[in-house]
């Protein structure tokens, strides 16, 4: 005959075990369910690529997502010095800001363009892109705040 006692420790390790053993399975399907969201982003990733890549190769200006809104990129000067790369209305901006006698003022372009500069506030969206322009090395901001090309 068996002891009691020891049927007791084997039922005793035996529910520890069985724990032990849900725990494992809630953990490989945490780590499954990782792993498949993984797999979902590096494809939507290589995708992105993919078409990143082809818009490159085509000369077309580059977008991404920001927000749920298609959104331009601006590349640097240094990586892409062929003004081409960007899109139209940054390569217009530049065109009147290279076609200035000097420094110009947001205000000044704005009126080249055929925008509303009077209207407080119209300015600011072509002032971000004078800006962006300047960050990313094809014009210049000076001190008091006009812009010119860069050679």
């Amino acid at each position: 005959m068996v002891d009691p006692e020891v049927l007791d420790r084997i039922a005793a390790r035996r529910a520890e075990l069985d724990g032990l053993e849900q725990q494992l399975v809630k953990q490989l399907d945490q780590v499954r369910a990782e792993r498949d969201e993984l797999a979902v982003a590096e494809r939507g990733l290589a995708r992105m690529s993919e078409r990143i890549a082809g818009e490159r190769a085509a000369g077309a200006p580059t977008s991404a997502q920001v927000g749920g809104r298609a959104v331009l990129l601006v590349p640097h000067r240094r990586d892409s010095p062929d003004e081409t790369a960007l899109p139209g209305d940054y390569r217009r901006i530049l065109s009147i800001v290279r076609a200035a006698d000097g420094p110009v003022q947001v205000r000044a372009v704005g009126e080249e363009l055929g925008l509303e500069v009077e209207v407080r506030g119209k300015p600011e969206p072509l002032r971000a892109k004078l800006v962006k322009l300047a960050d990313r090395g094809w014009l210049h901001k000076r001190p008091d705040g006009k812009f010119t090309a860069r050679l």
